[in-house]
């Protein structure tokens, strides 16, 4: 079969068990075509098929996989094996020895070009203000993530290596991809080591990284357009970062600016003066909350005053209560609860239907008698649900809200019986 004019072969020939890696040569190469190597039928319309070279990246170094068709079967994954690359697809399979077309989806691999270049700069940036070296990376769906072994993590510190990042890439310096000798990569200052033996394979950004890497990368780093950190956190002994580059960060800023302007439309103010009315609200909030909550107690003295009033005794002389509430919430049950057993000789069994859930709080007053956290245990059984405190108030629930009445009369029922 006749290979393409626009396919060479044989220059920097990248082979990995029986298939060249083109991706290796261009990582801008959408387009090829190859010879059936091997067939593996799967299920039903899918299938797994090996090719005497491809320009689908398989997934691995914490890049996923380029999708797209062979000869219109649809590829959904790429797993690297060692006898070559292994595609799956979803369609008519091919015969062993035809010539396939690939396509690859442009807009995934050029949003993995931006994230993986993106990436080595983001990693040599903290190498280069802190001496932080990367030590795992992973591209997700919306955002990537790197772990760098850096001391004191701050927004400043990040915002510098940011600045540096993206200076990098506004100059639109040279990325180039290299195979080296093993013995020749050993000379050079990489940033990492190899992960294989042999021949390593090199991604140089001009003047500024130099690293083994098997991954899709842009030709110059003015493609990555942009790197943006969203967010930073401690784990597991490091500080993980998760950045956005190129298209990611322009989507993750529409949607940030979006959400900015319908916060700021809820004040009648302009986008950048949102925060400030927040902060306001906030404060003003905290003071409401502390009103109602002073509000609440003397209502609830007032209410447990009323229950108390129409309190059957039992027959050892204690005033049971027991009452079940539509919408009340744990909170506002508890202090009803504390309220009532500030009266001597008192016992409260209430319960609320609240948020698709059955809420229940157990009270007694110092003189009564009655283990509440033990008929907690109970009724919680009952509500398939979980519970505790302590013998004078224990609180809980559950989802069995059918079982509510039959739970506090079955607790009345042993209160009534002691």
């Amino acid at each position: 079969w006749a290979v393409p004019p626009w396919m060479p072969r044989g220059q920097g020939t990248y082979l990995v068990g029986m298939t060249e890696r083109l991706y290796y040569n261009d990582s801008h190469l959408t387009e090829f075509e190859a010879r059936v190597l091997d067939v593996t039928p799967r299920t039903s319309g899918w299938a797994t098929v090996m090719l005497d070279r491809t320009a689908f990246y398989p997934t691995g170094g914490g890049q996923p996989s380029d999708t797209g068709t062979l000869s219109g079967a649809r590829v959904v994954e790429c797993i690297d094996d060692d006898a070559g690359v292994l595609h799956i697809i979803h369609g008519a399979a091919p015969e062993v020895g035809e010539v396939v077309k690939g396509s690859i989806d442009w807009e995934r691999r050029l949003d993995h070009i931006q994230q993986h270049t993106g990436q080595h700069i983001l990693s040599q940036a903290f190498i280069e203000l802190y001496q932080a070296e990367t030590h795992g990376f992973r591209m997700m769906a919306q955002a990537s993530e790197i772990d760098i072994a850096l001391d004191n993590p701050t927004d400043e510190r990040i915002d510098k290596v940011v600045k540096l990042s993206n200076r990098i890439i506004w100059e639109d310096r040279a990325v180039q991809a290299r195979q080296v000798k093993s013995d020749e990569a050993a000379r050079l200052d990489l940033r990492k080591e190899p992960t294989r033996e042999g021949d390593v394979r090199i991604i140089e950004i001009e003047g500024f990284d130099l690293t083994p890497c098997g991954g899709t990368h842009a030709h110059r780093t003015g493609e990555v357009g942009i790197v943006a950190v969203r967010h930073w956190e401690r784990a597991k002994g490091m500080a993980r970062i998760e950045f956005v580059a190129g298209r990611r960060a322009l989507v993750d800023y529409q949607h940030a600016n979006k959400t900015a302007r319908e916060v700021a439309a809820y004040f009648s103010v302009g986008r950048d003066d949102a925060p400030a009315s927040v902060s306001h609200l906030f404060e003003e909030n905290k003071k409401l909350l502390r009103h109602v909550r002073s509000l609440e107690e003397i209502t609830a003295r007032v209410e447990a005053e009323f229950l108390i009033s129409e309190a059957p005794q039992t027959p050892n002389g204690n005033r049971l209560i027991t009452r079940i509430y539509e919408g009340r919430d744990p909170e506002s049950l508890k202090r009803l609860a504390l309220a009532l057993i500030a009266h001597p000789n008192t016992i409260a069994l209430l319960g609320s239907r609240f948020e698709d859930a059955a809420r229940i709080v157990f009270a007694r007053s110092a003189d009564a008698t009655g283990d509440m956290n033990s008929m907690m245990r109970d009724a919680c059984a009952m509500l398939d649900g979980r519970g505790g405190g302590r013998p004078e108030i224990a609180q809980g629930g559950g989802h069995a809200l059918d079982m509510l009445e039959e739970t506090i009369e079955a607790a009345a029922q042993k209160i009534r019986e002691t």
